[in-house]
């Protein structure tokens, strides 16, 4: 029976964190539109996620679209089908490129910086002494990080979309020689409203599961120091698959007729 001991074992300790992390973030989000509110944290968050991420999702996505558009070229020439390059560089950009690429970026940087910055204030007791003065943990550390990440992701999208189409203009009229006026004439006539916006959808999703699962791991950190370090990396990893999972739930629901 210790085989099937040890499944039901694991069965049962992935429904009880499971059921953690729902309870979590129910709490959480609840937080995020009940008063009282702290718009100094929140903008603070704001600054952190989308300003100081500005120049990693720039040339993320930058250098995605050039290299798109080269490997486009390289597949399209066998087929005589080159003119179709700037329409595949702003779909690709747009659905799926931009925000998936911003968004594992700002798990690698944003969610394990609140992971640690969380965790240390657990292990230092930080977090007792906020509820000592009466103040509410997740009021005050959870509701302002998972506001910022829902409104500043999208943002960084959306630049990063910019930056992204630019980069596939720059290769295709610089080093694969279409004319400029032809390729941007391509894209915008090929670019509709929906591929941004369902970019933007997925862009505030990722936003609050980076949010959530450094708040998370960093919250329930025990074991000091090397148990920071594990909250700040089960945060990022987690975080990353649970992006990559959302991103085929959101095109299933998004783009399937």
């Amino acid at each position: 029976m210790n085989p099937f001991q040890a499944i039901g074992a694991g069965i049962l300790n992935f429904l009880e964190a499971t059921g953690r992390l729902t309870l979590f973030a129910l709490s959480g989000i609840s937080h995020c539109v009940r008063p009282p509110i702290y718009p100094r944290l929140i903008l603070r968050q704001m600054i952190d996620i989308g300003f100081y991420s500005l120049p990693v999702v720039g040339m993320t996505t930058l250098f995605a679209g050039m290299v798109l558009a080269l490997q486009s070229y390289t597949g399209f020439a066998r087929f005589s089908a080159e003119g179709a390059i700037p329409n595949v560089v702003v779909l690709s950009i747009t659905r799926e490129l931009a925000p998936v690429l911003a968004g594992l970026m700002i798990a690698g940087r944003i969610g394990a910086a609140m992971a640690a910055e969380l965790g240390t204030m657990r292990v230092t007791e930080q977090i007792d002494a906020l509820e000592t003065l009466s103040t509410n943990p997740f009021k005050y550390l959870v509701a302002p990080r998972l506001i910022a990440g829902v409104t500043m992701l999208p943002l960084l999208v959306l630049i990063g979309d910019v930056m992204g189409v630019m980069g596939g203009y720059v290769v295709g009229v610089y080093k694969l020689g279409f004319n400029e006026q032809i390729y941007i004439v391509n894209t915008w006539n090929f670019l509709q409203a929906s591929d941004v916006i369902s970019g933007l959808i997925k862009a505030g999703a990722f936003g609050f599961l980076v949010s959530l699962m450094g708040c998370y791991h960093g919250y329930r950190s025990k074991g000091g120091a090397q148990g920071v370090g594990a909250a700040t990396t089960n945060a990022v990893v987690s975080a990353s698959i649970l992006i990559l999972i959302a991103n085929y739930l959101i095109t299933e629901m998004l783009f399937t007729t």
